[in-house]
């Protein structure tokens, strides 16, 4: 199973007047996908996660703007509760069977909770966590960016050997690095825009296959 990469967002402040506006500031800033626009789904969950949800509605149908969510959430506002919504946004990949990149909708998942929510989970896990996708995606396959050259790379899996036949053309090569980094520059715009917009006292980047995720952005970044 691939490595995820996440985003976790401490507020300044959360009280619970203050939910809804901070969640409609933040699902404003999403860069929506524009093959798959809007929030196609939302849950809230009260109490902590062992509990049904108290709302749970797909709208895959029909994706609701920012507003939308937040008119379904509304009338569930405590801070005792979780609210989830699900969407994407639009993020350059390499398909390595055939040997294309393509620019594809890629999962979003937001979690934001109120500080009475499983007994004050915000304090490990942020006012929002967000599941931003395959860690690969801001990190390229198999060390094939950054500190480990082309040479130095080795294949994990059969998807990653078919990337690493493909990157022995330099041309390919070259643009799955450009590809990496312009993932990782709206990644980063879009934090910068959380942050101002929340607002937010501390954001965390990580992933589950890089012991600093950041770092390692910050090493493909500088690439030439």
């Amino acid at each position: 199973m691939p490595n995820l990469a996440y985003l976790n967002i401490w507020c300044r402040n959360f009280p619970e007047d203050q939910i809804v506006n901070r969640l409609h500031m933040f699902l404003a800033t999403i860069p929506y996908s524009t093959k798959r626009p809007g929030i196609d789904q939302v849950t809230v969950r009260a109490i902590d996660a062992s509990e049904a949800p108290v709302l749970e509605q797909d709208f895959r149908s029909l994706p609701l703007d920012p507003a939308g969510a937040i008119e379904i959430i509304r009338g569930h506002v405590h801070s005792d509760c979780s609210y989830e919504t699900h969407c994407y946004w639009d993020l350059a990949s390499f398909d390595p069977a055939t040997a294309k990149f393509a620019i594809e909708p890629q999962p979003l998942q937001i979690l934001c909770n109120g500080e009475d929510y499983d007994d004050g989970i915000w304090r490990e896990n942020g006012h929002f966590q967000i599941s931003l996708g395959f860690e690969h995606l801001f990190t390229g396959h198999a060390r094939l960016l950054g500190s480990a050259d082309q040479a130095g790379a080795a294949a994990a899996n059969l998807e990653e050997a078919q990337l690493l036949e493909a990157m022995a053309w330099p041309e390919n090569f070259e643009q799955y690095q450009e590809k990496t980094q312009q993932n990782i520059r709206k990644l980063l715009e879009w934090s910068h825009r959380i942050a101002q917009a929340v607002p937010a006292e501390r954001l965390r980047l990580w992933s589950e296959g890089e012991e600093d995720f950041e770092a390692r952005m910050d090493e493909i970044l500088a690439l030439r």
